[in-house]
């Protein structure tokens, strides 16, 4: 094995705790995870190997495989259907106090956050790995981060093998681990090599638990602050390798942690990952009545079923999870269109619902306001010679509103038509003075013939590819998006 499929394999391991844990033949959940990571890197490729072996795997298999289909299908543009395949929820909290509106009031995330980095020597955003909704907050703090005299950005995803990334500009599908083939993720450096900031690859190869915190902050120390003393650190992590206190990790303490022990650093530290939207109103009802009704057809379906119960989370009528039931209490209270934190009216801190762990909880507003309905019942899609029955599109196929990202793209028509009835069919923008193998502007895919959908693209001029599920090009045409 490679060191890069170690790494990778190491990763996923990581970010699927779940894997770890549930009870199941090693050989078994040895083979899905080389499976997957022999198409680690072809997103479509492991598209087609997830949907086609997910039907011979046990339970719990079934289960782990799901959150691999899961981040996949979040890295080829199926956003809604990402956090629909795999509810994944934070550690329960108890005992929180929601705020109230009457002490409380709503405040753009963005502008509190870059008053609170004031004097600050090292910021940190967290993010869920299938859930590209959480990375938009870092992608606009960039900027203004940048002004504010941070002159460092490290990204959890590189892995330091791409020695040219910020020469050329752009991450390409081998600058790191398949989290950065994700459109967005990819902007992220894009932005940040654009605006002058000096990027930092920090994660350990070939370690897991206490070692890879350790080895993250020791990366983190030894390739910023022992180099230059007086940096101010933007730091893009994952989950709870943000907090600052042991909980979330168990018995092993955080990189940031870790990282503050080495350096006398005080991180402000940004969740946005504990209180989130896990299982989606516009998914739920829809979701839960379909795994009743065509369950035994569908695979897809099974193992979504399998999955929630293995959370503990087998319907909405017999289970609240404490941190959604905060979410939606949130919510219910505090409206605004973007990522917000609460300010307190009278005091003017800003709220942490785990305040030993992390400094602010950002709130995401709901990702997708379309309902969905799969009353039509399951799509059989085609792979090879046998068909597969998988879900439909999520909320319709209709797109999430925030990939506008503040209105700064555009919605771009695309269709099948140029896919000659071959699908599942990817369509991906590139920039027009980018290579192929960069990491996409925004990309999607279609599970069904003759549909109509939408890319979000800046201004500027493009190249769209159409990829069958094999790799190949099935055409290509040029676009300009206008201001």
């Amino acid at each position: 094995m490679s060191i890069r499929l170690a790494h990778q394999t190491l990763l996923a391991i990581a970010f699927f705790g779940l894997a770890c844990c549930l009870p199941a033949k090693e050989q078994s959940r040895s083979d899905l995870f080389q499976g997957v990571m022999e198409h680690s890197d072809d997103e479509m490729s492991r598209y087609r190997y997830l949907l086609t072996t997910l039907p011979q795997l046990s339970r719990e298999d079934k289960a782990v495989a799901l959150q691999f289909l899961a981040a996949t299908e979040n890295e080829l543009g199926l956003y809604s259907e990402a956090v629909r395949d795999f509810p994944l929820r934070s550690q329960p909290m108890q005992r929180v106090d929601v705020p109230r509106a009457s002490d409380w009031e709503a405040v753009d995330a963005v502008d509190a956050i870059v008053k609170l980095a004031g004097e600050r020597r090292i910021v940190m955003v967290n993010e869920a790995h299938h859930d590209a909704h959480t990375r938009i907050l870092t992608l606009a703090l960039l900027p203004k981060l940048r002004a504010a005299g941070f002159n460092y950005f490290a990204a959890e995803a590189l892995d330091g093998q791409d020695t040219d990334l910020s020469s050329r500009g752009f991450p390409v599908a081998r600058s790191g681990s398949e989290y950065l083939h994700e459109p967005i993720y990819g902007d992220i450096l894009r932005e940040a090599i654009r605006l002058g900031f000096k990027i930092v690859p920090y994660e350990t190869v070939g370690h897991a638990g206490q070692q890879r915190e350790d080895g993250q902050a020791k990366n983190l120390y030894e390739r910023v602050f022992a180099k230059d003393p007086e940096a101010r650190l933007f730091v893009h992590a994952g989950y709870a390798h943000i907090d600052k206190a042991r909980g979330r990790l168990g018995p092993v303490t955080p990189m940031a942690e870790r990282l503050q022990q080495l350096t006398g650093i005080p991180p402000l530290s940004i969740d946005q990952t504990d209180i989130r939207e896990d299982e989606p109103v516009s998914e739920l009802d829809a979701a839960t009545r379909a795994e009743s009704e065509y369950i035994t057809s569908n695979s897809l379906l099974s193992a979504r079923a399998t999955t929630r119960q293995l959370l503990g989370t087998p319907s909405q009528k017999t289970y609240q999870h404490p941190n959604l039931d905060i979410y939606e209490q949130i919510l219910s209270h505090f409206h605004l269109d973007k990522p917000f934190v609460l300010r307190n009216r009278s005091s003017g801190a800003i709220w942490s619902a785990r305040p030993k762990a992390y400094d602010v909880s950002v709130i995401l507003p709901i990702g997708n306001n379309r309902m969905s309905s799969y009353a039509q019942g399951p799509v059989n899609l085609r792979l090879g010679d046998r068909r597969f029955a998988i879900m439909p599109p999520a909320s319709a196929g209709e797109r999430p509103k925030w990939l506008t990202l503040d209105g700064t793209r555009k919605p771009v028509p695309v269709s099948t038509q140029p896919c000659r009835s071959s699908i599942p069919c990817l369509v991906e923008a590139h920039y027009a003075d980018e290579p192929d193998n960069a990491i996409a502007a925004d990309r999607y895919v279609f599970v069904q013939d003759r549909q109509q959908n939408v890319l979000y693209l800046r201004p500027g001029r493009f190249r769209i590819r159409y990829v069958d599920a094999d790799g190949h090009m099935l055409g290509e045409l040029q676009t300009e998006v206008s201001d």
